[in-house]
């Protein structure tokens, strides 16, 4: 059942970036990657001041970050 939601969400986001123009993927791309960046920074400065729960939602919010603008074409 949960693979089911999952490949219709995916269906429904697949169209959704298709239809957006190369300079909007582009600039969506160059935003998410900044993201994953700082994103990744904020986790490392978390970690080394002792707020491991801060630190783990920012790698999380990293890693989406990155994933999501490498599978943009």
């Amino acid at each position: 059942m949960i693979r089911k939601a999952d490949e219709e969400l995916k269906a429904i986001w697949l169209e959704e970036f298709r239809t957006l123009s190369p300079e909007a993927k582009g600039a969506l791309k160059r935003v998410l990657k900044a993201l994953h960046k700082d994103a990744l920074q904020r986790a490392q400065y978390q970690w080394r001041n002792n707020k491991a729960p801060m630190a783990y939602y920012w790698k999380v919010v990293g890693v989406y970050a990155g994933h999501i603008a490498r599978a943009i074409k």
